[in-house]
């Protein structure tokens, strides 16, 4: 196994033994856990990506990557390397990106995952406005899929992923875009505490379990509420409301105006604290110095500033 040492005077005579397209494909794995995921953000068939893993493990002299499952794990030299080898591959694109130019006109591609409820609010903004630049863009608006988010913007499969704030991890960075609050919606004529916590209640959530956002912020405050059913948007939630006279629908104000709401139904303020949310776009770190990216994440703050 080769001894990693910082600090030492290099030798300039062993570089032609080194083949640097080896080494994306090293970090892709790494980042991916896959050879085949790998190959496709490479624009490689897998069996090159296979056969130029070997290389470098010769290179090396070590295995790098071991098949657990489905997934390729790192050795402990790969950790242990994958910083250093990531570090100096943006040394080096850093260099060969100085001298080159950047026009907006270059950006052909705006792909985007988006949560269903969010993309009215967001998407139409978005298209308008790089319609008035001129641009000849093909916009994609791909579901969320809160599972592979790191590995999909990871893999440039994606440029951002628009959705609530939350922790996606280190890696990626996020930005808000959207103030907003929660209110109720119902049948009922008013609206206070002791009513809002004696109702039955719609949950609209796309997971199949765990609890929504609100319910969190409730039990922080030792309060609970009798959800009588759970579904996966807030027009049908909108519907069921009109066929339930006591029932009471929370959700974010933005994505409300965006809804139908039927004459029967009443709008009050959410009668305990709940705190804002924001909502706005999330991605990779390694992309903060893209001129690509930085002008596409300018353009986006502008829409929303």
């Amino acid at each position: 196994m080769i001894n990693i040492h910082n600090n030492v005077d290099m030798d300039l005579a062993t570089f032609y033994r080194i083949d640097i397209n080896l080494y994306p494909l090293f970090i892709a794995i790494y980042e991916l856990k896959s050879i085949s995921k790998s190959a496709h953000i490479l624009n490689i068939t897998q069996s090159a990506a296979s056969h130029a893993l070997q290389r470098l493990r010769l290179q090396l002299q070590d295995d790098l990557f071991i098949r657990a499952g489905n997934q390729m794990l790192p050795t402990p030299f790969a950790e242990q390397s994958y910083p250093i080898i990531k570090k100096a591959l943006h040394a080096i694109q850093s260099v060969s990106l100085q001298k080159q130019s950047f026009e907006p006109i270059m950006i052909k591609t705006l792909k985007i995952a988006i949560h269903d409820e969010i993309e009215p609010i967001i998407f139409p903004r978005l298209f308008q406005h790089f319609q008035q630049l001129n641009l000849e863009i093909q916009f994609t608006s791909f579901k969320l899929d809160r599972k592979t988010v790191v590995a999909d913007l990871a893999a440039q499969q994606i440029d951002f992923v628009m959705d609530l704030e939350q922790n996606f991890g280190e890696k990626i960075q996020f930005q808000a875009l959207v103030d907003d609050r929660f209110v109720v919606c119902t049948q009922q004529a008013q609206m206070n505490e002791k009513h809002y916590f004696s109702s039955p209640h719609i949950g609209v959530s796309s997971r199949r379990t765990g609890l929504l956002l609100e319910d969190i912020y409730f039990q922080r405050q030792q309060l609970n509420r009798n959800i009588l059913l759970r579904c996966q948007n807030y027009s049908t939630a909108l519907q069921i409301l009109e066929q339930n006279d006591q029932a009471i629908l929370t959700l974010p104000e933005t994505i409300l105006s965006h809804l139908q709401v039927g004459s029967s139904l009443n709008i009050f303020s959410v009668p305990t604290e709940l705190p804002y949310m924001k909502m706005g776009m999330f991605w990779h770190k390694d992309l903060n110095e893209n001129l690509r990216h930085i002008f596409l994440r300018e353009q986006i703050n502008l829409i929303f500033a």
